[in-house]
Order: C-alpha cells, then sequence, then structure tokens
C-alpha cells in the first residue's frame, strides 16, 4: 500500500492511445500540436510532453514560463498560445519559441527584439471567439504588412472555434469563412506558412478541416468534449484518496459546515483524505455528487472541507481505513469521469483537472 493522501495516477498508455485516436481522424499528413498548458491540464507537463514526443510535432502552451519548463523537457517547437507581456518579447525570440500575435504592433514589438536574429509568428485571427487575434475583416491587410517586416517570418496563421462542442451550423459556417480568406491570404501574401484551426472537438468533429495541424488538448487526457464520442477514448487521471476515519452516526446527526446535511437513519460515515484544496470543489456539496468506496458509489454528505469530505459507506460492506476511495476513474464496475464531477460543480471538465491541487501526488503507470 502507498503511503500517498491523496493521488491522481496517470495513465501513459492511454495518453498514447487518445493521440493514436487524434491521428486516425486526421490522417498521416496533418501535423498535431499538443496543447500542455497548465501543467498539461494538471496531469503534469514534462512527464506528458515526453511520452507523447514520439506522436506530437509541436507543443502548445498559454506562456512563456510554460514555454521554458516545456524546452527543458524536450526539444519539439513549443507555440505561446497567449499573448505576451512586454518584458517577454526579448526572451522569446531569444529562445526560439512561436509567439502568438493580434496585431501589427505585437508583430513590430517582436521585430525590433530581434535585433540580430529572427522570430517565427503566429498570427491569430479572430473569427467568432472574441478573446485574441486581428479582426477578421482586417486580416488581409494586416497580414501583408506583417510579412513584410524585415526580421519576422510567419510560421502560422490561426484561428479558434469557440462553439465546435455545441453548435455544429455555427462552426461550420465559421470553418467556411475561414477557409475563403485562408485563400485570400495564400494568393494576396505567398509563404511557407502554416494554417491550424482545430481544437480537441474540432479533431473529433471536423477533422475533414484539419488544414496543417491542429491543437489537441482535453481528448488527450481522454475526455470528448462531443459525448457521443467519449467511448474513443480513455480517461487518463484517476483521482484517489483513502478513508481516514469511520464513525457510527445516528440519526440526527449533522454533518460538516452549516449543518447543511442531517443523517435521517443510523449512518456510517467515512471521513476521506481530500477537500476542495485538493481539487474537489467545494460547490459540488450538496448537488448529488459520489466517490467510489469498495466498488460502490457514496454520497458525498454535507459541505467539502478544505481537507476533507465525509461519505456515506453504510452500504459498503467490509469497508475499513486506508481504503481507497477514487474521486474521478473507475473502481470495481463503476466509473466517474470528470465531466460527471463538472455537472455537479455547474462548470467544465477543462476547470475540474487544472483544478487539482499541488499537493495531489502525480503518479505515473
Amino acid at each position: 500500500m502507498n503511503s500517498h493522501r491523496c493521488w491522481a495516477e496517470i495513465d501513459l498508455a492511454a495518453l498514447r492511445h487518445n493521440a493514436e485516436i487524434a491521428r486516425r481522424c486526421l490522417g498521416p499528413e496533418v501535423a498535431i500540436l499538443a496543447v500542455i498548458k497548465a501543467n498539461a491540464y494538471g496531469h503534469g507537463l514534462a512527464q506528458i510532453a515526453r511520452a507523447l514526443a514520439q506522436q506530437v510535432q509541436l507543443f502548445g502552451v498559454a506562456n512563456l514560463q510554460e514555454a521554458i519548463e516545456t524546452r527543458a523537457a524536450m526539444p519539439h517547437p513549443v507555440m505561446i498560445l497567449g499573448p505576451a507581456l512586454p518584458e517577454e518579447r526579448s526572451d522569446i525570440v531569444a529562445q526560439r519559441f512561436i509567439p502568438s500575435i493580434s496585431n501589427y504592433d505585437e508583430a513590430l514589438a517582436f521585430d525590433r527584439a530581434a535585433s540580430s536574429s529572427s522570430v517565427a509568428i503566429n498570427v491569430a485571427i479572430d473569427t467568432g471567439m472574441g478573446r485574441m487575434g486581428l479582426s477578421e475583416q482586417e486580416a488581409t491587410n494586416e497580414v501583408r504588412k506583417i510579412s513584410q517586416l524585415p526580421k519576422v517570418e510567419i510560421h502560422s496563421i490561426s484561428t479558434h472555434l469557440p462553439v465546435a462542442d455545441e453548435n455544429p451550423s455555427f462552426t461550420e459556417a465559421q470553418l467556411s469563412r475561414f477557409t475563403r480568406l485562408v485563400a485570400k491570404l495564400r494568393a494576396e501574401t505567398p509563404g511557407k506558412y502554416q494554417i491550424h484551426v482545430l481544437p480537441s472537438a474540432g479533431v473529433l468533429g471536423f477533422g475533414a478541416a484539419a488544414f496543417d495541424f491542429v491543437r489537441a488538448g482535453l481528448m488527450l487526457y481522454g475526455v470528448s468534449p462531443l459525448p457521443h464520442l467519449q467511448d474513443r477514448l480513455r480517461p487518463v487521471l484517476t483521482l484517489k484518496s483513502r478513508v481516514a476515519l469511520l464513525r457510527e452516526l445516528p440519526a440526527g446527526s449533522s454533518i460538516s459546515y452549516g449543518r447543511t446535511f442531517i443523517t435521517q437513519r443510523s449512518t456510517r460515515v467515512a471521513t476521506l483524505s481530500v477537500g476542495y484544496a485538493d481539487g474537489l470543489p467545494r460547490v459540488v456539496s450538496g448537488r448529488g455528487a459520489s466517490v467510489l468506496v469498495g466498488g460502490r458509489r457514496c454520497a458525498v454528505l454535507g459541505r467539502v472541507t478544505m481537507d476533507l469530505t465525509m461519505v456515506d459507506v453504510t452500504n459498503v460492506n467490509g469497508a475499513a481505513v486506508g481504503d481507497e476511495a477514487v474521486l474521478i476513474g473507475n473502481q470495481g464496475n463503476e466509473q466517474i469521469l470528470a465531466t460527471e464531477m463538472a455537472k455537479h460543480a455547474s462548470t467544465i471538465a477543462w476547470e475540474i483537472f487544472t483544478g487539482i491541487g499541488s499537493r495531489v501526488t502525480r503518479v505515473y503507470v
């Protein structure tokens, strides 16, 4: 038995399987950028980068610090998907990362930062996300101007799909507009730059529009943004804790802060060594969330606290202190996906993964 109180088991074989599913959606000629920002969605940036090294061609991160961590792990090209701060530009140029820019002024600033070298950039175009990128209407002229900067090389041109997992008709129209825009860009500003659009939902649902490479994120970690395709993927992360204490509480006993749960019968209560500081959101309290103990679903009782959570193990024969409790993953014939926890928390799987705390040990299997 290990000595961890709360830990996440990361199945690298499942990770590689999911990367292979992405490849099957795309064909051999399309490159894959693995999105490993936010500590690889909580799975461990360096370890995930090493595990995917033979299956992907680029890595995508959110900022300079993550790019530095990625380069320390693997020599692949690293694209910074978010906007750079002014003081970060010289380091980005020096370490040959690929920044994403949203306007000519940013490109000009990188051109000036590349005093004795050159810099490859990703030009983002806003076609509906509203987060960053050139105006769709002004993109043709702006890309032409950027291409004339002497020390800037356009590595790629991209856009982002805000509703690929929710609104197929909008996404299809968005892809059609962008395809026409790309044709115009290539006609007016020829070059070797690549085009990338599709996130995980796009890879799974719109693979025919893959262009030159895709940005695979959530699907690599075993969660499909399109629920009907979940069975194609293998969940990578299992979040576990232990039964730290067992108590028999009579009917009428209150449990946790606020006394929001009162036992209606004699109840065997397990106190688990996990709380919201570890990644079990407090907001799931009182919303029907459960964990797995002894292969059975056990309801969360009362409010999740910072370090401990109480669950009902009355129907778990032989439950004992030290037993494993599964918060995300499989146990026996039962399964709790990150999407299930997300539903109880009124959020998304991305937030569940990235909310797993730093004191949760990652164990690679």
